[in-house]
């Protein structure tokens, strides 16, 4: 078991009003499974990629990580396990413009204080068949080479899961269908792959697909 999540609870004050964002939701996630988690706008499924992502903590609840506990962690523990476990891909891609693909791609590396960077990172983006756009900046690009370079970068930790937020929510279908191919070759070589997403056609290309409603896992 890669991840499991037990009786997750996330409540925020909104101008007064307590709205629970997610309402005891518990989930299993095997290693190495590609799974989608659905849900309209407001069901919770942002605040569950932020504590599934390390990102934030339930306020009550367990939330496990190939067996450890890191739902009460502080936040440099869970920047640690961020870091070496997860790699996150958004939909804005969230690259640096005046940077070449190759810069992008090793940067979390550089901010590690890890040796070796430049060879991992052409490593990286060989993965996700750039090598002949290294040195090309982002507005060289086209949006799914953008987003091909952010799963490099994604992939430059050599993270167990890969965590992608709405990732063809930019890209036109033809394009969002590459990069979902792209992740089920990821999937194949043995990466859990959790994609968050509200398009039916996306989701429906996972092998399992979790659906919230109003905080809370849908079973219907």
């Amino acid at each position: 078991m890669i991840i499991e999540a037990i009786s997750l609870v996330k409540i925020y004050d909104v101008g007064g009003t307590i709205v629970r964002a997610l309402d005891g939701v518990s989930l299993n996630i095997e290693q190495g499974e590609m799974v989608a988690i659905t849900g309209s706008s407001g069901s919770g499924k942002s605040t569950l990629m932020h504590i599934m992502g390390c990102l934030d903590r339930p306020d009550s609840g367990r939330y496990m990580i190939a067996g450890e506990d890191v739902s009460q962690l502080d936040k440099d523990k869970l920047a640690e396990i961020r870091n070496r476990r997860i790699g996150f891909v958004f939909q804005t891609f969230n690259l640096l413009p005046r940077m070449t693909a190759l810069e992008n791609v090793e940067l979390p590396l550089l901010y590690a204080g890890l040796s070796g960077a430049k060879d991992r990172a052409a490593k990286a983006l060989a993965m996700v068949e750039l090598s002949d756009r290294v040195h090309h900046e982002p507005n060289q690009l086209s949006g799914g080479q953008r987003q091909r370079v952010a799963i490099a970068r994604a992939l430059i930790n050599d993270p167990a899961i890969i965590l992608a937020d709405e990732p063809t929510g930019n890209l036109d279908s033809k394009t969002g269908e590459e990069i979902i191919q792209l992740f089920h070759g990821l999937n194949d070589a043995g990466r859990t792959i959790i994609v968050v997403t509200h398009e039916p056609d996306i989701a429906a290309k996972c092998g399992r697909q979790i659906h919230l409603r109003d905080g809370r896992i849908d079973n219907n």
